[in-house]
This record gives C-alpha cells, structure tokens and sequence, in this order.
C-alpha cells in the first residue's frame, strides 16, 4: 500500500532512540523527508544518516521547553520548507510510587510528556494549515487509559489522549488530523523494559507470562508501522482517535 508519504515534510520530535528513531526509519522508507529532533545531536546525526531516501535533517533540541518546541518547529520549515505531520514521541517515566513522588518530579513528568506534544502541535498547526492540511500524532501510552505505570506518567499520557482529541476537533476544519496512539510494552536496547530485564530476568519473565498475551514484549517496529499509517493521507477519516497497540496487554475498552 503506498500511504502517500512521497516528498511530504514530516517532523519526528524525539527521534534519536527507540519509537522515535523507528518512526522516522518508517517515515523515510515511504518517501518522506523527515525532519529528526532531539537533544543529542551525535544519536541525531547518525540517525539521519542511515535513513533511507534524501532531504532528511537533524535538529538540536529540547521540546519540554517553549523555545525548544519553537527551535524545532521553524528548524524543520526552514530544512523542509514546510510541515505535512508532525509527530511527537517525547516522553519519559519518573517516580515509580507516589509515595515517592514531589512536585517536581510532577512538573517533569507534565513537561516531558504532555507539554511537550502541546507545544509542538500548536507551533506546527499554522505550518500545517498554510500547506492545506496535515496529520498530527502524539505517541501516549497504554498508562494513559487505564490505571498502571508512575503516576505522574499515568497523569500525563492521560492529558495527552485528551488533548489530542480536543485539537481534533478544533483543527478538523483546516483540514489537519490529530490523533494519538498508546503502545504497550516495548522493548528495546537502552530502554525501560531493557534495563529491568537485565536486573531482573526472572521477575520480567513472570510478568510476560503473567500481563502479555502473545508473550513477548513488542517491537518499536510495529508501533512505527501503526504511526506510519496513522498519521498518512490513507488514514484520511480517522480523527480524534486513540490506536492502542499493545498486544491485548491492557484491559481497557
């Protein structure tokens, strides 16, 4: 299936690891020239270099700020000329228990994972526009349907479910689909999963037989595939909507 991607302007904020870099990898495979943004730009430049195609850009920045979200949105139109989608994968778990859990440690879950999105999506919504329509995706979590994970994590990806449907709604008339899509557990080198594995083998491996149904974790690439087409002209009537990609895991209607 061609999803329409050739030569269109797509902007991946956390590109440099995990769904990110996935995402971006799928982005350009179908044509795109992808617009990669993160904080490190060695993960950032290595990125760009492997992804197939030509046009592709790497751009330092930091999205939880209101300048980083400005830095990133107008690097990408001035190295692509414009925004075709955006999407936004920032994100990050803090305090386990909210026992543990301090008004910063809430202010960086809120900044990582929910302003983060805003930001960039209202930055991008004039570019968007200016070209006749677009798609916005924001990558969320599982955690954010249904109880489960840091609660300021859960509290988070929660607000972002939320406001992608409300931006929805209200960018609908300019012709820009935003929607968000919730993965489950996923592994992958250097990530959350990755790291408890390696702690504690047994105790992952009860909990993949215990909460995982096709008993494995997931792939990035299959949530990237799930973006790709989400976010792509083929997905033109699917709006407001959240796209669980989980494996059955969550237990959420």
């Amino acid at each position: 299936m061609d999803l329409g991607y050739a030569n269109k302007a797509c902007l991946v904020a956390g590109a440099s690891r995990g769904i990110g870099r996935a995402i971006a990898h799928a982005l350009a495979r179908e044509g795109a020239r992808v617009a990669a943004i993160a904080r490190g730009k060695p993960d950032l430049d290595a990125l760009v270099a492997e992804l197939p195609g030509t046009g592709h850009s790497a751009i330092v920045a930091d999205v939880t700020t209101a300048d980083g979200a400005t830095a990133a949105v107008e690097g990408t139109v001035a190295a692509l000329g414009g925004i075709d989608c955006a999407i936004t994968v920032a994100g990050k778990s803090f305090a386990r228990d909210a026992t543990q859990m301090d008004d910063d440690d809430f202010a960086k879950s809120l900044d990582m994972n929910l302003w983060s999105a805003e930001r960039i999506a209202q930055r991008a919504f004039p570019h968007l526009r200016a070209r006749g329509g677009g798609s916005i995706t924001m990558i969320t979590s599982i955690w954010g349907r249904e109880a489960g994970g840091a609660p300021g994590y859960n509290v988070a990806k929660a607000g972002v479910i939320s406001l992608a449907k409300a931006l929805a709604r209200d960018y609908a008339p300019h012709g820009i689909r935003v929607n968000s899509v919730a993965p489950g557990s996923i592994l992958f080198p250097g990530g959350g999963w990755d790291r408890r594995q390696k702690a504690d083998p047994a105790g992952i491996a009860d909990m993949i037989k215990r909460e995982l149904p096709f008993g494995r974790f997931g792939t990035v690439e299959e949530v990237a595939d799930a973006v790709a087409f989400v976010a792509s002209p083929r997905a033109s009537w699917i709006a407001g909507a959240c796209i669980v990609v989980d494996g059955a895991q969550s237990r959420a209607f």
